[in-house]
């Protein structure tokens, strides 16, 4: 049995059993991948993949608890990986942060300067995506730290903590019929072309409950992943925006005036995830304290040990 061949079986199953897809994530070669998928079986003596001819379409049930202990036992290799590089490698290393555009572009600029000031041999990368991405990177071990607001908590592969709460607000152009009118109420807000989020971003679902709550359908009249986007839109009179109160700049936003309407929406929680079971470096806990104050490492620890109980704000 080689830790190779773990590699491949959980991540054909990653990949909806597209072996195709498997191997070119692995970069290998789909006979490659068979060939060992089936001299594990043999060793093994069970079958994991149902077949179909030569594709897999399904996972027997022993196929289920292999796949389930191979997964352990290669995030146990990774964190084999991860103590010699922390003991070996001093101060150097990798870090990969995943977050959606609003926390890359508002809540996060200053935690990376004070964290490469800290640990200038560390490589930083990050990645922008969805929060379902993020999810799904930091699950696979393709990055270290995901955050967002939506998606993080439904995933049994991670350990999420609240790191803040916020609020949305509208924002209008200079001089709109609205921006004299407080408090808003979502009456007003119907009788207006609405530019909000997607509807897998920044809490959009909470958007639409408050509208649902009322029997209102407001008029949305565009969506956008990121909230320049829409400040953008808003500026040329297309409609009235609804953004995280985080991602409005009076000194950089011109033009645009911010209306409070925190009590419209609920508010929402900014989550930092971390893959279960994996072993944390300590300039991981570093950006973690930094990023999130309260999250000091015995809180981390606890959560990471804690078999799913999440520190409340």
């Amino acid at each position: 049995m080689k830790l190779q061949q773990l590699r491949y079986i959980v991540e054909v199953e990653r990949r909806g059993l597209n072996v195709s897809e498997a191997a070119e994530a692995l970069f290998t070669s789909q006979p490659g991948i068979s060939k060992q998928v089936k001299l594990l079986e043999e060793e093994l003596g069970i079958t994991i993949f149902e077949r179909s001819g030569k594709r897999f379409v399904g996972v027997t049930e022993p196929g289920r608890a292999v796949l389930k202990i191979a997964a352990g036992m290669l995030r146990e290799a990774e964190n084999l990986k991860r103590v010699g590089s922390e003991y070996s490698g001093g101060n150097t290393g990798r870090l990969v942060l995943a977050a959606t555009h609003t926390q890359a572009r508002y809540a996060l600029p200053l935690v990376v300067r004070d964290f490469v000031a800290q640990h200038p041999a560390v490589r930083l990368e990050m990645h922008q995506g969805s929060p379902t991405q993020i999810a799904e990177w930091v699950a696979a071990g393709e990055a270290d730290l995901g955050i967002a607001t939506e998606s993080l908590d439904q995933y049994s592969q991670l350990v999420t903590l609240p790191v803040r709460q916020w609020s949305h607000c509208v924002i209008v152009p200079e001089g709109h019929p609205l921006a004299d009118k407080q408090p808003l109420t979502l009456q007003e807000l119907v009788r207006w072309p609405l530019i909000t989020y997607d509807t897998a971003f920044a809490g959009r679902s909470r958007i639409n409950r408050a509208f649902e709550r009322v029997g209102l359908t407001p008029n949305v009249a565009l969506t956008a992943l990121d909230a320049d986007v829409i400040k953008t839109y808003v500026s040329l009179g297309l409609g009235l925006g609804i953004i995280s109160a985080l991602a409005f700049d009076p000194q950089r936003d011109t033009g645009l005036v911010a209306l409070e309407a925190e009590h419209l929406f609920e508010s929402n929680t900014t989550r930092l995830a971390l893959r279960r079971g994996t072993y944390l470096r300590r300039y991981e806990y570093d950006f973690i304290a930094l990023f999130a104050p309260h999250l000091s490492r015995k809180v981390v620890d606890m959560a990471m040990e804690g078999g799913g109980e999440e520190y409340q704000l």
